[in-house]
């Protein structure tokens, strides 16, 4: 067989094919061979050997040059047009000869869609046209058959159509998708003149005459997309070509450009006056990059996979040269490129449909333009096409500030932006400069936006994406699009921090009254020092991505932003203590036991005032809310509205509030007089108030004790009584248990719970005086809410099997669900600490891992193993990670003072763990 030398990767690996060159090889191969068969054999042998020998100089080539997508995808396109051009060669002159061919058989093959704009990734599918004068003849449709078997023996994923040119013209006028394609159609062989018939005829029968319907078409199908996708350009898993601000979005540009103006590439709108270069800069560059990311995708996977999903972020951060650095992974630098990318294709977006508009081949919005009240524009403003603009482009840029009071208008008279007004700020965002940012009148106007206007986040995010933000306040830029590569957060940070903003704004406009009365209540107070609050709500996250603690540096960062602003000395101290202590409150209530007086009083000490508590909540409620969907829950509240009442009660009537005799006292009156509500008698309260150790009584709500009173009237030694029942005001179910206590009941009791696969997210255990176990979980199902009641049966037969040993919990778990591949490449340590001042009895013992199935089982067995008693835990997830804390003793109701023995339990904790994971990914 001929060997055809191959030219070099980037950007001619495709000259392997030049017809020039390789057609007369290939006639030569075939010398003298007949067979129909053999013919058709030994062209898809030869095919297939030197376009594996072309793909490997193109991948050779791309992983050298991991970002020079263009020439990749050009490379691809150069190299299919080279083998359908030789497939057509071997059909039309060997298998099927045509030695005086009439008029009507004559064929063209066309590339369409994305290959017709000769844009190819790896694994992208061939689209082709075959195109008649008139009705297909026998002859174009045995041609079109062989072709299309030999490129199917070569594996090439081909979509074809064959048609005649009336037909494009009739299918391309009802069909929207064929229409498209035909846009970008572009001959690779066979009949030319017949190729410029149909885009001569396309034009001026077709195009030229439905340019407003095209237009409206397209941005319907994008807004459908987009809608998809998750209708947000920063959905942490986007999809590359279908998402907000992905490739489609580009495409759909140059497809209604070359609509419109018959360009055939984005350059030529710079002439057409539709972007400036710099503009059309940006349209390359986010072009070159996302396309880079679509053929590293597919390289990657084998076949075609635009759905950028965590683990491939991470191959793909590591193939483009994103290295880690000493506070970020590489793929969070990757991420940050992606999505500066997509905010940018917004922007092109906009000015290009804003040019449509002012040349009147798209109307503009009804939004805006009807049924509106128009206020009366600020002396240097326009209200034009419904939009806010500016009146004259020179005024509006001798005063730098009225870059600020374009937002501030937008928000006063409540309408958008106009893009060319959004034009004009973005490319001269260099006057936003350091006399603009302690500019005192500036400074107002920010503050204002945040603060006046009702709907902060509107101004906000489009600052952002204009880069205004960043310009105004430096200490931002760095967060702007930062991914969090943690599978808790849904937002990049600077998205989190406006949500967190929006969500505090909906609480101050009264909008969530039922599912937050206690932060409602709290933005209703007289007195209450707004702009502190929503600029520690703005600023929180803003020591992200450094080595440092983000808290500490981000309060540093708050502090140097506040003093610049001009703020009150105590009010600047306030958003440093906030931001420093913005995960303060959520982590008490959510990993520590918050019954425990200890706890109460060292978090009451940390916080000082009631002033700074009641900020501090609605932060925190801010910062819970604004993570994304779902995060929010009844539990969560709970947990809140529980720790900012008691620590309100001990900040005002004083710390002796947490003593535990006066608490346990309150909670035996309490059960006194629930139960004689139900009617028991004195004697029977008697016995059951004496029945339990001190421990048992701060730490359960009332009714939990009073269930816990009538599962233990009357039990016999053998006897296991279980009570299921929804607690909706913690969003969970509540599983009680009372049976004859014994060593590592916790454990078996928690591996029974996930092996029905409840997510345990607290849980008490205690021993009565006569030797019953009282144990208590609550647990939610797989969407964080109590089990439906129809489960509970079920629930309540698997938790029997366990305790009876039908069920070894541990068998049970190495068949359980493995890790999701694309969550395993999050980073999560292990960390393990032991804390003895936490609490007056216990030894707290936090274990922040990955979340598996079967993870707390581990853990529990493990202490039991090691005689440890566990009182209580309380477990937190975030995401894939999760932190368990549990409150234990050891067998004497001791501490665990020894550093000995504490360092032994850490190792077989530990062991536990890995051990675990093992069986997991088995």
């Amino acid at each position: 067989m001929t060997q055809i030398q191959s030219a070099p990767a980037l950007p001619g690996a495709a000259d392997i094919f030049e017809p020039a060159t390789f057609l007369p090889l290939l006639d030569q191969h075939l010398a003298g061979e007949t067979d129909a068969r053999r013919i058709r054999q030994l062209t898809v042998e030869l095919l297939a050997e030197q376009r594996a020998r072309a793909m490997s100089d193109i991948e050779a080539g791309f992983s050298s040059h991991p970002r020079a997508a263009r020439e990749t995808v050009r490379a691809i396109a150069s190299l299919t047009d080279g083998l359908v051009t030789a497939v057509h060669h071997v059909a039309t002159t060997r298998l099927h000869p045509q030695r005086s061919p009439s008029e009507s058989e004559r064929l063209a093959v066309l590339a369409v869609g994305g290959y017709g704009r000769a844009e190819m990734a790896p694994s992208s599918d061939v689209d082709l046209l075959f195109l008649t004068p008139w009705k297909i003849t026998a002859w174009a449709e045995s041609v079109v058959e062989s072709m299309l078997y030999m490129m199917w023996d070569l594996k090439l994923k081909i979509g074809h159509s064959i048609r005649s040119v009336d037909d494009c013209l009739r299918l391309g006028a009802s069909d929207m998708v064929i229409r498209t394609s035909l846009v970008e159609h572009r001959l690779v062989t066979g009949h030319a003149p017949l190729a410029e018939e149909l885009r001569h005829r396309l034009w001026s029968e077709l195009f030229e005459r439905t340019v407003p319907e095209f237009i409206e078409a397209k941005l319907e199908e994008r807004a459908a997309r987009h809608a998809r996708q998750g209708g947000q350009r920063y959905v942490l898993e986007p999809n590359v070509k279908e998402g907000k601000g992905g490739l489609r979005d580009l495409q759909t540009l140059y497809w209604i450009a070359k609509y419109i103006h018959r360009v055939d590439r984005a350059v030529e709108l710079v002439d057409l006056g539709v972007f400036t270069r710099d503009e059309h800069q940006a349209f390359w560059q986010a072009e070159d990059f996302l396309w880079a990311v679509r053929c590293h995708l597919h390289l990657i996977a084998g076949r075609p996979v635009d759905v950028l999903s965590f683990d491939m972020q991470v191959e793909v951060a590591r193939r483009m040269g994103f290295a880690d650095g000493p506070a970020r992974r590489g793929v969070e630098y990757f991420m940050q490129h992606y999505f500066r990318h997509a905010t940018r294709v917004g922007e092109l977006t906009r000015i290009f449909l804003t040019e449509l508009e002012a040349r009147h081949v798209r109307s503009a919005p009804l939004i805006g333009r009807l049924f509106r009240r128009r206020k009366k524009m600020r002396p240097g403003f326009v209200d034009k096409q419904g939009r806010l603009s500016i009146e004259d482009e020179k005024s509006f840029l001798a005063d730098p500030l009225n870059i600020l009071r374009l937002f501030e208008e937008a928000l006063r008279a409540s309408i958008l932006i106009h893009p060319d007004a959004m034009r004009v700020v973005a490319a001269n965002l260099d006057l936003v400069d350091e006399h603009v940012q302690t500019d005192p009148e500036a400074i107002r106007i920010f503050m204002d936006l945040l603060l006046k206007h009702g709907n902060p986040e509107r101004a906000l995010r489009r600052m952002n994406e204009l880069g205004v933000l960043a310009a105004f306040i430096p200490e931002f830029e760095p967060v702007v699009a930062m991914m969090q590569f943690n599978h808790y957060h849904h937002y990049t940070v600077d998205e989190h921090s406006i949500q967190c903003v929006a969500a505090l704004a909906e609480i101050e406009r009264g909008e969530h009254p039922e599912d937050l009365p206690l932060s409602s209540e709290i933005m209703q107070v007289a007195g209450l020092n707004r702009r502190v609050l929503y600029l520690a709500t703005l600023l929180h996250d803003i020591g992200k991505g450094r080595p440092e603690d983000h808290a500490i540096l981000g309060a540093h960062i708050a502090r140097r932003i506040a003093t610049r602003f001009g703020l009150e000395r105590d009010e600047i101290e306030t958003i440093e203590w906030l931001v420093r202590n913005h995960l303060l409150m959520s982590d008490v209530a959510q990993k520590r036991d918050i019954s425990d007086p200890r706890t109460l009083r060292d978090f009451a000490k940390a916080v000082k005032t009631r002033r700074r508590l009641d900020m501090l909540l609605v932060l925190t409620v801010c910062d819970i809310r604004g993570v994304g969907p779902g995060t929010w829950n009844n539990w969560k509240a709970m947990l809140l509205r529980k720790l900012h009442s008691e620590t309100a009660a001990a900040l005002e009537n004083g710390l002796e509030e947490l003593n535990r005799d006066r608490r346990q006292a309150e909670a035996k009156r309490s059960l006194r007089h629930m139960l004689i509500a139900k009617g028991w008698d004195m004697r029977e309260i008697r016995a059951e108030l004496g029945r339990h150790y001190d421990a048992y009584w701060p730490g359960l709500p009332t009714h939990t004790q009073a269930s816990f009173a009538e599962m233990l009237r009357g039990i016999g030694p053998d006897e296991i009584r279980i009570e299921l029942r929804a607690d909706h005001d913690r969003d969970a179910t509540r599983a009680a248990f009372v049976l004859a206590d014994h060593p590592g009941i916790f454990s078996r009791l928690a591996g029974a719970l996930s092996l029905t696969g409840a997510n345990v997210v607290d849980a008490r255990t205690y021993t009565t005086r006569d030797g019953f176990a009282t144990a208590v979980f609550w647990v939610q199902d797989a969407e964080g809410h109590p089990f439906a009641e129809d489960r509970l049966p079920r629930l309540r037969q698997t938790i029997l099997r366990t305790l009876a040993g039908e069920i070894v919990a541990r068998e049970a778990f190495a068949s359980r669900d493995k890790p999701k591949k694309r969550n395993s490449e999050f980073r999560f340590p292990t960390h393990i600490t032991f804390d003895n001042e936490g609490s007056d009895i216990y030894t707290i013992i936090e274990v922040d891992t990955r979340d598996r199935p079967g993870l707390l089982y581990d853990l529990t067995r493990t202490l039991a193993a090691n005689h440890i008693q566990i009182v209580s835990a309380v477990i937190a997830t975030f995401g894939a990670q999760v932190v368990d804390s549990f409150y234990v003793k050891d067998m004497f109701g001791l501490k665990l003072h020894s550093a000995s023995k504490r360092e032994s339990l850490e190792k077989k904790l530990r062991a536990a763990i890995a051990d675990g994971a093992k069986r997991a990914e088995a």
